[in-house]
């Protein structure tokens, strides 16, 4: 983490213009579900308002609008759960504006304990193009460019570093975390080092696999993707959700781990089910014997056992993707029993890390997040780092 960070800035009289990630799961009613990324960005904002900054303004973007106005992807419910969390705010205010003379007049009238929040960066279409010129827009509403969206610091959008380019820009307290957990963790590893990788394909993980060959002691693989692994070694899996066109892919990523003298474990039992549905029929078995018409749905109680030795004795374990269809809940207990087993790694003293989207919905339904040394707010932009890629939020940012 060579960034600057909000640390190196003296914020008395200068406006902090802040990139959140404030796009969070909403109801039908518009009610936030679940405000974990809100929760995350509040330590950035509250020492900016305890330093004295002559006002915080806020933009995020919310769900997919598609570059034009959207009630339904509105930040208004956003803003009162935000309200709601932060309570030492003097005030917080909400502009229908993103750029232009309204969202100027808006900043420009803010005091040091007063927060703006723009509305969605998305309802721009110029956002997701990191248009220069939207990107110079946003730079009037602020003096120093905080980026603390870890969740969009993969995405070279206007708001994460086209603007960048406009102003001084350092990191916020969340982004200094995910890239000192991740990319420390890739840097300068713990062994034994264990990576688990589930979820339903390989060529969404390639890249990860690839990255880590070079670093990890095991990498221990579930979900749809390991069917894949299973069929390019000769087993038969029925109807299971197999990518044919990466059975190439799966065989040299063996031969690689091989190479490496990395141990790449796969299932050896399964949860099958006669169908897709919560309610069919299942059995497990072993992976040489899943029979024409039944589907693999979940890691089997041995495969758990296999894998949760192995993370018993690392001493850093990244967990990314989740075991079966854990959604439904007869196939659910696969994942679970990894995160569990990763909560006891921790209390061991090892250092868990769990990327990606559903590993974290994972965590949090099994009431374990807070067991986990990091549980990291963004998926894509957790991947992209676990491949070793440079994102360009951060890039933008000012060196030490």
């Amino acid at each position: 983490m060579n960034k600057k960070t909000i640390r190196d800035v003296e914020w008395a009289g200068k406006r902090a213009l802040v990139r959140v990630d404030f796009n969070v799961p909403q109801d039908e009613a518009g009610n936030v579900t679940d405000d974990t990324r809100i929760r995350a960005a509040l330590p950035t904002i509250r020492y900016l308002l305890d330093h004295g900054a002559n006002g915080v303004v806020l933009m995020s973007h919310l769900g997919r609008p598609k570059g034009k106005v959207d009630p339904k992807y509105s930040m208004r419910p956003v803003v009162e759960r935000f309200f709601e969390l932060l309570p030492e705010a003097q005030e917080v205010r909400k502009t229908e504006a993103i750029t232009g003379p309204a969202a100027e007049a808006a900043a420009a009238d803010l005091k040091p304990g007063i927060v703006l929040m723009l509305e969605n960066t998305r309802f721009d279409p110029r956002e997701e193009k990191n248009d220069p010129e939207m990107a110079a827009e946003l730079a009037r509403l602020g003096d120093v460019f905080v980026n603390d969206a870890f969740g969009a610091a993969h995405r070279a959008n206007a708001s994460t570093e086209g603007v960048a380019h406009f102003l001084p820009a350092v990191a916020g307290f969340l982004l200094e975390k995910e890239l000192e957990f991740i990319g420390g963790a890739l840097e300068n590893p713990k062994h034994p080092f264990v990576t688990i990788i589930g979820g339903a394909k390989i060529s969404d993980k390639i890249g990860v696999i690839e990255n880590l060959l070079g670093k990890v002691d095991a990498l221990l693989i579930g979900g749809g993707m390991a069917n894949t692994f299973l069929l390019a070694e000769g087993k038969a899996v029925g109807d299971s959700l197999v990518e044919p066109d990466s059975l190439e892919v799966a065989r040299d990523l063996i031969a690689k781990a091989r190479a490496a003298n990395v141990r790449l474990l796969l299932p050896v039992d399964a949860l099958i089910a006669d169908a897709f549905s919560a309610d069919a029929q299942t059995r497990t078995v072993s992976v040489d014997a899943v029979p024409e018409g039944w589907r693999i749905l979940d890691i089997g109680p041995e495969t758990v056992k296999l894998y949760s030795d192995e993370i018993a004795r690392a001493q850093l374990v990244i967990w990314n993707g989740p075991m079966g269809v854990f959604e439904m809940e007869p196939f659910a207990g696969g994942t679970r029993a990894i995160a569990q087993a990763m909560a006891e790694a921790s209390e061991r003293g090892a250092t868990t890390i769990v990327g990606g989207g559903d590993s974290v919905a994972a965590v949090e339904q099994a009431g374990l997040a807070e067991k986990m040394s990091h549980v990291s707010t963004g998926g894509g932009a957790s991947l992209e780092l676990l491949e070793g890629k440079v994102l360009p939020g951060v890039a933008a940012l000012q060196d030490k």
